[in-house]
């Protein structure tokens, strides 16, 4: 990158390392989101506190259905990577 390119494009390079930093907190979300480990963390959470009286039965069958088809469907997403 020559002066004058860097002189004429320094005025947006504050937006450029907000939009870094935003995909990066975008991919990290979205690792969290379809890790399994975490998935089956918030399971057990979810399970502590129907057994401590915390949730009713049914938000606990919700919760666990919401759990369940995202981690299923991570690990469908990992079985289908793992092919390629």
């Amino acid at each position: 990158m020559g002066l004058l390119t860097g002189l004429l494009t320094f005025p947006v390079a504050p937006v450029r390392g907000v939009i870094w930093v935003a995909e990066k907190l975008n991919e990290a979300a979205e690792r969290e989101l379809h890790d399994p480990g975490v998935l089956r963390a918030q399971l057990a959470v979810l399970n502590q506190e129907l057994e401590d009286g915390d949730i009713s039965l049914e938000e606990f069958e919700r919760e666990e259905e919401r759990l369940l088809d995202r981690l299923h469907a991570a690990q469908v997403g990992s079985a289908r990577n793992d092919r390629r």
